[in-house]
């Protein structure tokens, strides 16, 4: 089988699973995305390694859950020497770069440890996740940016939004009726379209820079990392995708009273955020999710653009497409804002993936039902690469497991395909830890969702349940209930022996370590000789 030459790696920030057309949504229009879903395949059950950004970026990005490679949350560094993306398809041939977010924190006092110039390329590419930055911009002002600065803002400023932050004064804040700014951060401005113009947008740079990249490539094979910022708040959209969609297009909330009435401990302590009573209220979602689909069919139109600009160039028909988001956003349901707990709202995410050969034809256009994660895509990509992606040079790095054999109508021959993911959760550094009495180790929960069953095991509190065929919103925790007992038993002991079978041997393949087993003798060690 010949390898792809090129992959487009498209990652949404906070994009549920079911916000697409062709995912079922009732109203809102996807039709670029759509069509790749038309040519690819559409996993339906894709989960994130953790319902946080930085978190589940650095398990994509790495092909390891987070309790391997230990960034646990946002803004908590990627361990320098952490093997990615870039270290494993770099020596395929391809160039490997990033135009958007990845929320990469560098580990500079590793860095500094190993004697590391700052400027050298090798400590460039460790600050980076392993990318070539070509356009980073995460989004943020430029005090809390990794370089200082923000390629976005300074392009703001070329095109004359003239202030100190036009990221968060024009891109991301609407204007009252005397011309005052009204932020985005305040959610009732969602309604309003952004002061700056469409092609100006987040969106739309990060796309111009997405081409720039393409052109300037040409024949040389590439990995490009193509990371929006979008959907993810400040929740305001330019003209005139803001006013695509209205109250009448916001779907039911997801929510029950009994949830609230019989709250687990730490479920309630994260609906006393303010995010969280916020979105509780029919005002907030009729208000802001109409922006948030606004947004949505905003990157739908530039995700045309890329496509157009490889078919194009003639690359469609040999790069990988991948389409896909961290994790989703509650958007009200079960009476929660933001992410980060467990119900499928914040953990499954979207996941298309268009093969370009013709092993792939078969299955073009279908859905796939095989539970997902996305430490899979970093094997996927190197297996489509034409790499050891699942073979023994690698088994002892990758925590995920290729999934090709899927893109090509093959169910894996190895061995059984997963019967469950794993999902895990750092929240010391929210206000649900403190409120609750626990240490900055304690803020912790794990969760493993099979076909039917999910369990959410908690750090000092009672572990959840939930019954998937039965209940599938949902509603009834069954933690605690005697009579499934030995259903959180048995999930909990599976959790245990996932746990177990972690990969932190990464330094030597176990091909290396087959090979040594018994041979001291051979290698001058006499132990124990009478």
């Amino acid at each position: 089988m010949r390898p792809v030459r090129n992959i487009l790696f498209i990652m949404c920030d906070q994009l549920r699973a079911d916000y697409l057309g062709c995912a079922g949504h009732p109203w809102l229009a996807t039709p670029n995305i759509d069509t790749l879903a038309a040519r690819g395949v559409m996993f339906t059950r894709a989960f994130v390694q953790s319902p946080i950004c930085g978190p589940s970026r650095m398990s994509a990005y790495t092909g390891r859950y987070v309790q391997s490679h230990g960034a646990t949350w946002n803004n908590i560094p990627l361990r320098v020497g952490e093997p990615t993306l870039g270290d494993h398809l770099r020596p395929l041939g391809l160039r490997v770069a990033l135009v958007g977010k990845t929320h990469m924190v560098a580990d500079l006092d590793g860095m500094r440890r190993l004697g590391l110039d700052p400027s050298s390329a090798t400590a460039r590419l460790a600050a980076e996740c392993g990318f070539e930055p070509y356009a980073r911009d995460d989004g943020l002002h430029p005090r809390l940016s990794s370089s200082g600065r923000s390629p976005y803002n300074e392009y703001l400023r070329a095109q004359g939004y003239d202030s100190a932050n036009p990221w968060e004064d024009f891109a991301n804040s609407a204007e009252g009726p005397d011309g005052e700014i009204l932020s985005g951060w305040q959610m009732r401005h969602a309604r309003l379209p952004a002061r700056v113009k469409a092609e100006h947008s987040e969106t739309a740079w990060t796309t111009d820079q997405a081409l720039a990249f393409l052109a300037e490539a040409g024949e040389q094979p590439f990995c490009l990392h193509v990371s929006y910022i979008k959907p993810h708040w400040p929740y305001v959209a330019p003209s005139p995708y803001h006013a695509l969609y209205g109250p009448n297009q916001v779907l039911a909330q997801v929510a029950s009273e009994a949830e609230r009435r019989e709250a687990h401990p730490v479920y309630a302590a994260f609906m006393a955020h303010e995010e969280c009573r916020n979105w509780s209220r029919p005002e907030v979602r009729q208000t802001v999710i109409p922006a948030y689909m606004g947004l949505i069919a905003e990157i739908d139109h530039h995700v045309g653009r890329l496509v157009a600009a490889l078919r194009a160039a003639g690359r469609e028909r040999d790069t990988l497409i991948v389409f896909t988001s961290d994790h989703g956003d509650y958007l009200g349901d079960h009476w929660m804002g933001e992410k980060e707990l467990f119900h499928e709202q914040s953990i499954r995410v979207p996941l298309i993936i268009v093969d370009p050969r013709a092993e792939a034809d078969a299955t073009r256009g279908t859905g796939c039902a095989a539970l997902a994660e996305m430490i899979d895509l970093a094997p996927t990509f190197v297996a489509a690469a034409g790499g050891p992606a699942g073979a023994a040079a690698l088994a002892h790095v990758l925590e995920g497991r290729s999934l090709q054999p899927w893109l090509h109508g093959q169910a894996p021959a190895a061995d059984p395909w997963r019967e469950a993911v794993v999902s895990e959760l750092d929240y010391t550094l929210r206000h649900a830890r403190r409120d609750l009495g626990l240490g900055p180790f304690e803020g912790r929960a794990w969760m493993l969702r099979s076909a039917r069953w999910k369990l959410v095991f908690h750090e000092r509190f009672r572990p959840q349940l939930y019954d998937l065929a039965a209940d599938p919103q949902e509603f009834t925790d069954l933690g605690a209930d005697p009579a499934h007992a030995g259903i959180v038993a048995g999930m909990s002991e599976r959790l245990f022996a996932w746990l177990r079978a972690r990969r932190h041997r990464i330094t030597v393949p176990d091909a290396v370590l087959d090979a040594r087993t018994g041979t001291g003798k051979q290698r001058g060690y006499f132990i124990g000789v009478w």
